[in-house]
């Protein structure tokens, strides 16, 4: 309890009422609102402050709005005069969350006020982190939308299947994106992507590469250019120097024989082929922004069998732990896709998260976001 009174003779009979009352709580004095305000600086449990509003240094409602901005998480009881009712309410208004008129409460109203001030106190503040969770969950609802963007595709020839799985925190959102685009020749393009780090910075990050590297595209950019142009916007927009992406970008001509790759940090692929699963690892160049103007990067052509299938994903598909030292990996995750080789594509992907998924689940589920791409010319294997 915090007692702000410069009138010694109201001081008094409120500490003979708190000693009266049912209140357990150690009483503070003082005598100027800046004195209170360096005892609440140091004050680390839930206070209720006793306010009145004629001090030496502050008058009327000014001081429950220094108060307030002071120390928020303290409830306010103002103290009024017999003429001041409305402004007890004023104050009432300003952030305090009950007033007393001195002379006319006794030690049972003035328990009831303090335990009511704490209470909503608590709940005003339950509704704000509440208010403040809602509007994350709008924000992280129009992040994914730009992350996870509907594939521009001109026909039914190209089958293009995404899956998104936030990680555990999520709250927060990472900066994993993707984009699948087909240009007027038929040739489709396709990237995945992962900014290092989690939170709207990163997520807001992703959505610029991801609409960036669609503007290329269709612009007719040449892929180790597009690959070159994406550095330059991530070192330009990152809020932190050590924030990297890895990127990996493919081409996938008519005609359904190879794919072009262009790889920057980004794990390795799976290709599919009816019910067989291949890892791949075409060449890959640095993570863009590690050294900004230094990575080099080449296009390799992947051959694919009549039919085949690539399935493209992030690394929260394979980090996740499913020990306490030991985590899925490259490895695990093929023999995951082999024991699923059999499924039709959508299947297939749902399979691969949902069995990294429940690996984690005992360790803190999955620590990442996932993105999984399964693409490919004809119907899926």
């Amino acid at each position: 309890m915090l007692l702000v009174e410069d009138d010694s003779g109201d001081a008094l009979l409120v500490e003979e009422m708190l000693l009266d009352s049912d209140l357990d709580a150690p009483l503070t004095w003082c005598k100027t609102l800046a004195e209170a305000q360096r005892f609440l600086a140091t004050c680390t449990t839930p206070v209720c402050v006793l306010l009145d509003l004629h001090l030496p240094d502050v008058h009327g409602v000014d001081a429950v709005t220094r108060i307030v901005g002071g120390a928020p998480g303290a409830a306010i009881v103002v103290l009024t005069g017999l003429a001041e009712g409305e402004a007890g309410l004023s104050a009432v208004a300003t952030g305090a969350q009950d007033y007393l008129v001195k002379g006319r409460f006794d030690p049972e109203s003035l328990s009831r006020a303090v335990r009511y001030a704490l209470q909503r106190k608590q709940v005003e503040q339950a509704t704000a982190a509440l208010r403040a969770n809602e509007l994350m969950a709008q924000e992280n609802a129009r992040l994914e939308r730009g992350l996870l963007p509907v594939p521009l595709l001109r026909g039914d020839e190209f089958e293009a299947i995404a899956r998104y799985e936030p990680g555990r925190a999520h709250g927060l959102l990472s900066g994993d994106f993707y984009d699948v685009v087909q240009t007027a020749d038929g040739t489709v393009h396709a990237v995945i992507g992962d900014v290092s780090g989690h939170g709207a910075a990163e997520a807001a990050l992703g959505v610029c590469l991801r609409v960036a590297w669609r503007t290329a595209v269709l612009c007719g950019t040449a892929p180790l250019e597009q690959v070159r142009l994406l550095e330059e916007i991530l070192v330009a927009e990152r809020s932190d120097q050590h924030v990297f992406a890895t990127v990996s970008s493919l081409v996938f001509p008519p005609g359904g024989r190879e794919v072009r790759v262009v790889r920057a940090g980004h794990p390795g692929l799976l290709v599919r082929h009816g019910s067989e699963v291949g890892w791949e690892e075409p060449e890959v160049g640095m993570a863009l922004g590690l050294l900004p103007g230094m990575g080099r990067w080449t296009e390799t052509e992947l051959p694919l069998p009549p039919g085949g299938h690539v399935v493209l994903f992030t690394d929260g598909l394979f980090e996740g732990r499913t020990g306490p030292s030991t985590r899925l990996g490259e490895d695990g995750l093929l023999r995951v896709a082999r024991k699923y080789g059999a499924l039709p594509a959508s299947a297939f992907i749902d399979a691969l998260v949902e069995e990294a998924t429940e690996g984690a689940a005992p360790y803190g589920g999955l620590a990442d976001d996932v993105a999984v791409l399964h693409l490919g010319w004809g119907g899926a294997p």
